[in-house]
Parts: C-alpha cells; sequence; structure tokens
C-alpha cells in the first residue's frame, strides 16, 4: 500500500493553520480598553479596580519589567450574535511558548470577582453560551509585565532577573482585544484533527489503523469547503465519528490523568510574583471544574494554598469548594516541593509535618503521597520520613533527565538507608506538563519499563513550571483518549486512586536501594553559597532555640514562643524550594533570600538568648551551653556548666619554612606556601595525608557548562585546573593558628588553620573574595588511606558511596551531596572532613607510583561563577569553616559535624543547666527537643541511631514523666506502636540501624 501519510500531514497541518483554526472565531469586534499603571509593587485588588484608567489601543507598548498594569476593557455584544457563544478574547501581547515566563494576567469582574488567569495558552473569557445580544461587558485584568528571562537558545547573561537592575523599558505589545463569536463546532473539529492527526503519526508504518485514520481524516478534509469553514465543518466531523468511536484494544496501557501545574514557588520571578501566579492558576482550574465534569486537579505545597488564603480570599472560597467536592486535591503534603538532598534532617521532617498539617486543618484531608516531580534526585534518607509522617507513595519525574544512565524502572519500591521501602512511580510520560499530545501519550505507553507485570502509568497534565494548569482543549483531548484504539486510555484520577491501582496491579514490584541520583544539575549542590549557608544556619538556629525555650519553659516557666518558630520554620521551609536552595534562581530571589536569613538568625537568636538568659540565672560566672547532641568540654549535651578544658595547643617554626602545630594529639607541618604537608595523629602513630601530596590545597577550574549554567557541572571540567600554591603571605596567627593570604585572578582568600588543645581536629577557616567569571573553587585534602567507599552524612544518617568508577552508574556520581561530613576510613582508623555549610564534594582514587599504595582524595566545592540566571552569582566576600580530622571513626564524624555547626554560647550566670532529656548511647543522636506543637506542654524529643549498627539505649528525662508515646512526625501515636519502655522518667528503647524515632512525653 503506497504510504502517503506525509502528504496528509502535511494537508492537515496546513488547512488547520490556515482555514480550521482561524475560523474557530469568525466574527469579533473590537474592545475598549485603558490602562492604570501601578507605581511600584502590586497593589491590592479594590485598588487596581479604583483607579482611573487612561486609553490605551492595540498595537501600544506597555509594562515595565516587573510591573502591574491594571487593563479595563468595555463593550457591548452585537445584537445581532444573539442565541450564540460569544467570549472575550483578550492577548496582552503573548509569543507562543509556555505560560509562566512571559507577560500574565488574572481577570475580575467589577465586584472583584476572579474569573481566570490569561496566558499564552488561555486567552479567552466566556461572555455567554448563549448571549441575549446587547450585554454589557466590563473586565479588568491584573496584568503582570514579568520579562521573559529564560531564552533556552542559548542562556545568556541578562539584568532583567531583578527589578533594581531590569530598567523600566515596555516589555510588551498590546494585542488582540475583542469580543468574539466562538464556534464550537468548529472548536470541536480542530480537537478531533488534532487528536487523531497525533495519533496517526505515532502508529507504525504497517497498522491498519494507522491507514483508518488516514483515509478518515482525508474524507473529514474533502468535506471541508475551505471557503464556508464554519458552514461545512459539522459535515467534517460526521466523517470522523468511525475512528474516534473505535476502542481500545482490553490491553493498552491504562493512564492516569492528573490535572496539575507545577508552580515554581521561585525560579525566574521572586516570591511575590509566586503569589499571583498560584491565583491566576487556581482561578483558571476552578473555572475549569465548573464545566469539566470528570476533570480532577492536584495542587502540591501547602505554601501556595496558604498564599492563595492569605492574599486571595475570593480565589480561596471556590478553592474550598472545589475540595469540598472532591476534585481539587491536595497533593504531596508537603511545605514546598523541596530539595532533598541539602535540607538537614529536621528540615526534612518538618516539611511534611507543616505541608500535612496545613491540609489536615484546613480540609481533614492527609495525603499518602509524596509529590516531587521537579526535585533534583533523592537522598537515601527520605523513605523513613516519608513514612514517619504517615505518607506512604511517592511520585517523581525528574530522574528521566539523567544523562548517563536511564532509570530501570517506572514503579518499583525505593528502600532507604534503614531498610524502609517506600512505593514508587516515575510516570514514563517523561514530563510533569504533559499536554495531551498523541506524542506524549503514544511516548508513555511505548516507554513504559514494566510492560507484562503491570500497564498503568499516571501523568501529570497542564503547564507548569510559571503555572498555567490544565486547559479545555487538553480536556477535549484526553475525552477522545478515554477509549480509542491505537493509543493508550486516559481517564483522570485523583493520585490516590492512581496509586492504589498501580499498587493493586504490582504487589511485588522491583527494588532500588539508596539514593536516587540524578545524573544532572550537580551545581546545584553548590551555586549561590549565601543561599546555602543562610539555609544551614537557620536549620541550627531553629533547633538550639527549640530546646533552649523547652528547657527554659519547664525549668523556670520561660513562654514558649510557639507562634514565631512556626512561621520561622515555614520561611526556612519556604526557602528550601528546588530552585532557591539549589542556587538556581534569578538575583531578585537571592537577594531577598539573604536579607530573610538575616531576619531569621536576629529573631532566633533574640529567642536563644532570652531563654539562655533565663536559665542561667543571676551571677557573674561563665556557662557553657552546649546545643550540640554529644558531650563537649566537659559539658552535656543540652546542658550548661563551666567548661573543662585540658591540655594545650603550640606553634612553632618548621625547619624547611612554615609551621608546625602541636598539642600532644595533632602534629601538623604547614609549608611556606601555607599547604598542609603532614596532619600527624599522634595517638595512633598515623600519617593523614598522602605522601608527597599537600592538603588544603584550593584548585580552580573552568566552569562552562553544555547547558543550565547555575544548575550542571560537567565532567570535562576536570580536564583543566590550577593549583593556587602561591602565597601572598604566610604567618602566625592568634593561639596556635597559622594565617595564609593568596591571591588570584581579581579574588583573594585568606585562610586561618588552627589547633585548640584537646581536640583531634585541624580547624580551617577560609574567607575568599570571589570575583571570578565562570570558574569552579574547589578545596582538596588527599589522604593516606585505602578505600573502596566513603559515607556521607544525610538525613538521619550517613549513606555510602563508592570511590571507585567501575561502572558507568558510579563514573556519573562525580560530584555528590553531604551534609555536615564527609568520612573515610580504613578498618580501624579513618578520618573525616566536617563543614559549617558546604554540600557539593568530589571523592577520588589514584594509585601512588612510589609505593603501589592508594591515595583517596576528597575535595570540597568552595564557589562557582555562573552567569545564569543571576549573571552576578557569589561575587564577593565568602566565610567557610572546615575542619580535617586524623583518628575519627564514624561516630566521631558525627559528633565533629555538629559540633561545628553549634558553636557554644557563654552566658553570664551561676550554677549549671542540667539537660531536659539525656541519652547515655553516643550512637544516638538527639536532633529536636521541643514542646508540642498542639500547646499542651508535653515534651517530644526525636533521634535516631547514626553509626548504622543496633543500639539499646536509655531516655532520661530531666522532669517527672506522667505517660510516654511513640508517635508519628505529627506527633500523634502510633497505632501500632507498644508504649516504649518506661521506669519512671527513664525509657529504654532498641534501634535498628538508622531508625528515627519520635517520643512524646507528657509531664506529670
Amino acid at each position: 500500500m503506497h504510504d502517503d501519510r506525509a502528504l496528509v500531514e502535511a494537508r492537515l497541518k496546513r488547512v488547520l493553520d490556515e482555514r480550521i483554526r482561524p475560523a474557530v472565531y469568525p466574527e469579533s469586534v473590537p474592545l475598549e480598553v485603558a490602562v492604570w499603571n501601578a507605581p511600584g509593587e502590586p497593589v491590592p485588588v479594590e485598588e487596581g479596580l479604583a483607579a482611573t484608567p487612561q486609553p490605551i489601543a492595540v498595537g501600544a507598548r506597555w509594562g515595565a519589567p516587573w510591573a502591574t498594569c491594571w487593563f479595563r476593557v468595555t463593550g457591548t455584544v452585537p445584537e445581532a450574535w444573539a442565541g450564540r457563544t460569544v467570549e472575550a478574547i483578550l492577548d496582552l501581547g503573548f509569543d507562543e511558548n509556555m505560560p509562566g515566563f512571559q507577560c500574565e494576567g488574572l481577570v475580575y469582574r467589577p465586584d472583584g470577582t476572579p474569573v481566570k488567569g490569561l496566558n499564552p495558552r488561555n486567552q479567552w473569557v466566556r461572555v455567554g453560551a448563549p448571549v441575549e445580544g446587547g450585554e454589557e461587558v466590563r473586565l479588568h485584568i491584573e496584568a503582570a509585565s514579568n520579562p521573559v528571562i529564560l531564552d533556552y537558545h542559548p542562556f545568556l547573561p541578562t539584568q532583567l532577573g531583578d527589578k533594581e537592575t531590569a530598567g523600566s523599558e515596555p516589555q510588551y505589545t498590546l494585542a488582540r482585544m475583542d469580543l468574539a463569536v466562538l464556534d464550537e463546532t468548529v472548536w470541536q473539529l480542530v480537537m478531533d484533527l488534532e487528536v487523531l492527526g497525533e495519533l496517526m503519526a505515532e502508529l507504525p508504518v504497517e497498522s491498519a489503523r494507522r491507514y483508518d485514520i488516514l483515509r478518515a481524516v482525508e474524507r473529514a478534509l474533502d468535506a471541508v469547503d475551505l471557503q464556508d469553514v464554519n458552514g461545512t465543518a459539522a459535515a467534517a466531523r460526521e466523517r470522523l465519528t468511525g475512528v474516534l468511536a473505535a476502542p481500545a484494544v482490553p490491553s493498552a496501557h491504562r493512564i492516569s490523568a492528573v490535572g496539575h501545574a507545577h508552580i515554581d514557588s521561585a525560579w525566574l520571578w521572586p516570591l511575590r510574583e509566586t503569589v499571583r501566579k498560584v491565583a491566576r492558576t487556581t482561578s483558571n482550574m476552578t473555572a475549569l471544574l465548573e464545566d469539566e465534569p470528570d476533570f480532577v486537579f492536584a495542587m502540591s505545597q501547602a505554601q501556595q494554598w496558604a498564599w492563595v488564603k492569605e492574599h486571595r480570599p475570593e480565589v480561596w472560597a471556590r478553592v474550598k469548594k472545589a475540595v469540598a467536592d472532591g476534585r481539587f486535591v491536595p497533593a504531596g503534603g508537603m511545605w514546598v516541593e523541596s530539595d532533598t538532598n541539602m535540607p538537614g534532617s529536621e528540615a526534612m521532617a518538618r516539611q511534611f509535618v507543616h505541608g500535612k498539617r496545613f491540609f489536615l486543618d484546613e480540609f481533614g484531608i492527609e495525603n499518602d503521597e509524596a509529590w516531587l516531580p521537579d526535585t533534583f534526585g533523592f537522598a537515601a534518607g527520605l523513605p523513613q520520613i516519608i513514612k514517619a509522617a504517615g505518607s506512604k507513595w511517592l511520585l517523581t519525574q525528574k530522574i528521566s533527565w539523567s544523562q548517563t544512565n536511564k532509570f530501570p524502572h517506572h514503579t518499583f519500591q525505593w528502600e532507604g538507608i534503614d531498610g524502609t521501602r517506600i512505593f514508587t512511580h516515575f510516570p514514563p510520560v517523561d514530563t510533569y506538563n504533559c499536554s495531551m499530545k498523541g506524542s506524549e501519550i503514544a511516548h508513555a505507553a511505548k516507554n513504559f519499563k514494566d510492560k507484562g507485570v503491570a500497564r498503568h502509568s499516571l501523568a501529570p497534565t497542564g503547564w507548569g513550571d510559571g503555572g498555567g494548569g490544565t486547559t479545555r482543549e487538553m480536556v477535549a483531548k484526553a475525552a477522545r483518549l478515554r477509549d480509542l484504539e491505537g493509543s493508550a486510555t486516559v481517564v483522570w484520577e485523583t493520585p490516590e486512586e492512581f496509586f492504589k491501582k498501580a499498587e493493586a496491579e504490582y504487589p511485588n514490584p522491583p527494588v532500588w536501594v539508596g539514593e536516587l541520583y540524578l545524573e544532572l544539575h550537580r551545581a546545584t549542590l553548590t551555586s549561590q553559597a549565601r543561599t546555602k549557608q543562610g539555609n544551614r544556619r537557620s536549620e541550627h538556629l531553629l533547633r538550639e532555640a527549640e530546646l533552649w525555650a523547652a528547657t527554659a519553659a519547664v525549668r523556670v516557666g520561660f513562654p514558649y514562643p510557639y507562634e514565631e518558630l512556626d512561621r520561622i520554620w515555614k520561611t526556612v521551609l519556604l526557602h528550601q524550594f528546588h530552585d532557591i536552595l539549589p542556587g538556581s534562581s534569578i538575583a531578585w530571589v537571592h537577594r531577598e533570600a539573604r536579607r530573610t536569613y538575616e531576619r531569621v538568625a536576629e529573631e532566633l537568636n533574640g529567642i536563644i538568648g532570652a531563654a539562655q538568659r533565663a536559665l542561667a540565672g543571676e551571677g557573674s560566672g561563665t556557662l557553657l551551653f552546649n546545643s550540640a547532641p554529644h558531650t563537649r568540654d566537659g559539658v552535656p549535651a543540652g546542658g550548661a556548666r563551666n567548661p573543662v578544658i585540658e591540655g594545650e595547643a603550640a606553634i612553632a617554626s618548621r625547619a624547611a619554612g612554615g609551621f608546625v602545630l602541636d598539642n600532644g594529639l595533632l602534629r601538623v607541618e604547614i609549608d611556606d606556601r601555607g599547604l598542609v604537608v603532614s596532619a600527624y595523629d599522634l595517638v595512633a602513630s598515623r600519617e593523614t595525608v598522602a605522601p608527597d601530596r599537600a592538603a588544603n590545597l584550593l584548585q580552580i577550574h573552568p566552569d562552562f557548562p553544555n547547558m543550565w549554567d547555575a544548575w550542571d557541572v560537567d565532567e570535562f571540567y576536570r580536564n583543566t585546573v590550577t593549583d593556587l600554591v602561591d602565597a601572598d603571605e604566610v604567618a602566625p596567627g592568634e593561639g596556635a593558628s597559622v594565617r595564609i593570604v593568596r591571591s588570584f585572578g581579581d579574588s583573594r582568600v585568606t585562610q586561618v588553620l588552627s589547633l585548640t588543645a584537646g581536640e583531634r581536629r585541624l580547624g580551617i577557616d577560609t574567607e575568599v573574595d570571589w570575583h571570578e567569571t565562570e570558574k569552579f573553587l574547589k578545596l582538596a585534602f588527599p589522604l593516606d588511606i585505602h578505600a573502596e567507599r566513603y559515607a556521607s552524612e544525610t538525613q538521619f544518617g550517613h549513606f555510602f558511596r563508592p570511590t571507585h568508577t567501575n561502572t558507568s552508574w558510579e563514573a556519573a556520581k562525580f560530584e555528590a551531596c553531604n551534609h555536615r561530613f564527609v568520612h573515610v576510613e580504613e578498618p580501624g582508623w579513618g578520618v573525616s572532613l566536617v563543614n559549617d555549610s558546604t554540600y557539593g564534594h568530589d571523592v577520588t582514587r589514584t594509585v601512588r607510583d612510589s609505593d603501589s599504595g592508594t591515595t583517596t582524595t576528597v575535595r570540597v566545592s568552595l564557589l562557582r561563577a555562573p552567569r545564569f540566571p543571576d549573571p552576578e552569582t557569589d561575587q564577593g566576600v565568602h566565610r567557610f569553616r572546615h575542619a580535617l580530622v586524623p583518628g575519627a571513626a564514624i561516630g566521631d564524624a558525627v559528633c565533629e559535624g555538629y559540633r561545628i555547626n553549634l558553636p557554644e554560647r557563654h552566658v553570664t550566670g551561676s550554677g549549671e543547666v542540667a539537660p531536659l532529656v539525656d541519652v547515655d548511647q553516643d550512637a544516638v543522636v538527639v536532633t529536636a527537643v521541643k514542646l508540642a506543637d498542639d500547646g499542651s506542654g508535653d515534651v517530644v524529643v526525636r533521634f535516631h541511631e547514626s553509626r548504622g549498627g543496633r543500639v539499646r539505649a536509655t531516655l532520661t528525662a530531666g522532669f517527672e514523666v506522667a505517660a510516654a508515646a511513640a508517635t508519628d512526625l505529627l506527633e500523634r501515636p502510633l497505632a501500632d506502636a507498644a508504649d516504649p519502655e518506661r521506669d519512671r522518667d527513664r525509657i529504654t528503647l532498641s534501634l535498628r540501624p538508622f531508625e528515627l524515632v519520635t517520643l512524646r512525653l507528657k509531664r506529670a
């Protein structure tokens, strides 16, 4: 049979583009338009509606970058249109790209009632169906002239990413502003032809179904009078009824479509604009739900729901009604769709606490799924956090972006570090912006890796990133694909409905153990260092604030700051969103984040200081408050007393140049280049630094990835490296320390290397005045250790990665995440490198020529200098703290990691402060001590086994305990857990490796 598909496809495209689509609106009249330019930031809706606009004509320029313009459009429906469907067509100057990356609008009626959002794929507002003729039309548009930041070819540095540098030049040209007749028959014909044309393109050449569709499309096009499309559209549709009615085969792949708009809480727009994006999208979706009875929409990120409630109460009322109807579905149960690599243990837990609690409080709905389609990989500690929050499923999509290895499953059990397994789905449609194109549906069916044992997958359907959501065109296509021969079947379902079906049909899916590493976007572990420091420091300040406020509340009646802590936690959690914490947002976002973190620190330090002063009481002595979960300088974890410091540290000149630091436990030689050529463990008689190598070596690489500047570092960056060995100054510092100054390029580094008495730890304080462009700065430590794997801290434990590259999976992990420590070990002796604010690192293994031994080199990633989307990324002064800990076991690494992140605080007072809770096993790490969120006064303690072994531990409360219960993260008693073993104020538990436990202690 002759294959003339190409001819039919070409004909179909031209007829659709030039004749049928233009006939959707066969008649139109212009609207009158006026505009008021809001000064400065967006104004309240009532102010925009009340403003006096000035006339503006179609074709006029409008909208400075990030400005808000209120348009008023007015007109009268012609009498001759009576009985027909009429819509307003409102084109603010859109291009044909995705919604959310350019100007947008929200339409209001004169009384302030929101109607719907405007974007390139949603330019219509229904006036009447049918109209009577003569109706007066008056609409207001809150239009945001957000500039186009992302132009994929290429990524060019731009000053448009901050209102302070974006200028005032108008960005857009006002386009069509009309009243128009909608010919619904022609619109339906467009949907018929698009679905069939797209399906035909995906069917095999030899498929009989393909030729059935081809001939039917030909017959339909033959029936269209190109001079009278509106008069012949019905006849054309009739010729397609047969092929559209043919049912799918029983074995067809089944797709659960979930209406969705993955709205980035900040990215190429600031937080304040996301508030409005959410309002536009939710207005669109509630309107679509009213028009389409089968449609279901799911929205994640409790923070975005909270924004609607706070800032758009008129939209919130519509959302609440749609939720009550069961068709607007809260999803995910997290405060935001956060990064999951970098947030600390408690922060990751609180994402679920605050997210799930919001949906429970507002709607009585509990989410069983975690919903993270766009997060840049998943830490190995996440499964037990999901389970501890009371959830059991996970959805993600981003793993499809991995560049090297294709993930082998789409539905599987994901096993975390403690053995917890979570039923996980990774949609084979490979997008969280599914638009119901035939190519997407066909790809999902072909791509699904679990054929033969399962046939359900999920498709998040709607425009996302910058918002927009599902369109009526997507719904119309889904209706045609519900049961169509040659295609997967499509049905609108909630995430819960999908997961129940998927789990039922696939009771024994394959298991993936360990992290879900994304082989892309590795540089997000380093970009925007100040944002990452702000996050890390905020997390630890929150720990301190809760600990000391709870201790003071129980001991001396200190007023526990429930509301303040709740608000601050939500602020910190918001900034863990997967384009804020990873450093991939515009300059405006990170400028605001820096100021926010400063305010957070000021407020938390105020809470900490007040609580500690209340505990310290009167007196002139000095108390050391120890917020870390381990004893320090004789002070117990969570307590305060006079410190006990033994030993001394000294500095001496080195015969070959440089200096020697010695405290009786560790002897460190620093040469005249300021490099550490020896770090000798005097206790173990063991050298740390590899032979003929030097540690504390700053290295700089060129850094120009193939794409996604702030996101990516490509492996070829390693091909060129410059060792920064020239020193401007190497001199003694205060105490037992050496000060080193280096200059390179336009930048300057000042380091202080120090030993303190009684500690087997080399402190490394680094200040970088950074003025490089497209460079990557690393700090290297070549270690005299033979190790095939190393440990890096993750949430509630640590995770092992190989140091070798036996397979492509291992080679792809050339940049990875750690929290407070990296630990490398031979049996009986190891080394840890701990940090106070860095995440990215690499570990490599090389063979030495001299003695056939191996060197394991740990490198910390300090700074990058990408130019997109923030052209001034990380320019300026940065301060980092690291410590090299020779002779460290994994428990020492945990301890030192906390120590460097929770420096001691000295407070004037008397006596001592006993811990509110004490644990008798160092392997058990307490991550939170707080009062229960419900205001009951109960004490909540969260802890975990930190070394990867089994342990039996006793927790002793410093108050009389009336009852003790194991709870989930939301502080609710676990239904299947027995009460812990208790003897008055002592609770004894047995913990599995890395097991996470939350105890709620009722005070007598």
